[in-house]
């Protein structure tokens, strides 16, 4: 009789702390799944206007002829002309570069019914290269001094722009990355206030989305640098 007794006495216990442990994990569980709602998505901005630090300058020239040897010769002597305009304005010259001169017969289109006054067409390119981005602009202004020698410089066009880079962004890349994320959590601070509760802790967030863009179309050399990341927060009471 007692050993039956015991039996119930523990039966009972037994199924004391399961209903207790079952109650425990549905608790659990609802607080998860409330906790899981209780979160704020946000996006931290961070933008910077930098001058650029890296300059490509086409420089383009043509001649015409029908004499193609005397043709090649005043092409070489103009750009012998400019590099000496360069090198003696500060620009070194292993920063300059000579592209291969290329030549059109207007003879030899097979399209083209128009008599021309010359045969011939050169065009050549010296390009610069240089990270003395100011220096560089200087010169561009300056290009009427080489008109004034007699070295007509063509617009590079679609297929030679003059191009400005910014190629310190990985050393400015984990300053803006601090400012976005700062952003972020003021922003989820201010989403939490409303909501009577305070941000906890980060569960989600992306690296973050860079773009490098021109200011403006006027002003090529100043970059926009702009960065934003997306961050998850818990809220709690």
């Amino acid at each position: 009789m007692e050993r039956i007794s015991g039996c119930r006495v523990l039966e009972a216990t037994i199924l004391a702390v399961g209903i207790l442990l079952v109650g425990y994990f549905i608790k659990s569980g609802i607080d998860d799944y409330a906790e899981k709602d209780r979160q704020v998505t946000v996006k931290g901005l961070a933008e910077r206007e930098v001058a650029a630090d890296k300059v490509t300058w086409p420089i383009s020239m043509k001649e015409t002829d029908d004499d193609l040897p005397k043709l090649y010769a005043r092409m070489e002597a103009k750009e012998k002309a400019v590099r000496d305009f360069l090198v003696q304005n500060g620009v070194k010259p292993s920063d300059i570069m000579g592209n291969a001169p290329s030549v059109v017969d207007l003879r030899a289109e097979q399209y083209s019914g128009q008599s021309h006054a010359s045969r011939y067409i050169v065009t050549s390119a010296i390009t610069v290269t240089s990270h003395d981005v100011q220096l560089v602009r200087k010169l561009m202004a300056r290009q009427g001094e080489l008109l004034q020698k007699g070295i007509a410089v063509v617009a590079g066009g679609y297929d030679m722009p003059t191009t400005y880079e910014y190629e310190s962004f990985q050393q400015l890349k984990p300053k803006l990355m601090e400012e976005a994320i700062a952003n972020a959590e003021k922003t989820a601070g201010l989403f939490a206030q409303s909501s009577h509760s305070k941000i906890d802790r980060i569960l989600r967030a992306s690296q973050g989305q860079f773009s490098i863009e021109d200011r403006d179309r006027n002003t090529p050399y100043i970059k926009k640098i702009r960065v934003v990341t997306t961050i998850t927060y818990s809220l709690r009471d």
